[in-house]
């Protein structure tokens, strides 16, 4: 499993969710952060630290975010990793 962020994050970018990431598997573009979900060990540490509730795990994901999932893998093979 992986957890996901999904386009509530459009706009926002605080890097909160990153900074307390232990395996740097956010990766920054130029609207929203992306987490790899071949990087990302499921600890949970990102979720209580984002501001605007943008991050579930993949299997609790609203029906409206579905895609976001699919969206995350796509983006973190062209955004470069977050650093702080």
């Amino acid at each position: 499993m992986t957890y996901v962020v999904t386009t509530t994050c459009i706009g926002c970018k605080d890097t909160a969710c990153a900074q307390v990431c232990p395996c740097d598997c956010f990766h920054e573009g130029p609207e929203m952060l992306y987490i790899n979900p071949e990087v990302c060990i499921d600890c949970d540490a990102c979720v209580a630290q984002c501001p605007v509730d943008a991050i579930y795990p993949e299997d609790e994901l609203p029906e409206e975010n579905k895609a976001d999932l699919e969206l995350n893998a796509q983006m973190v093979e062209v955004h470069p990793v977050w650093t702080s």
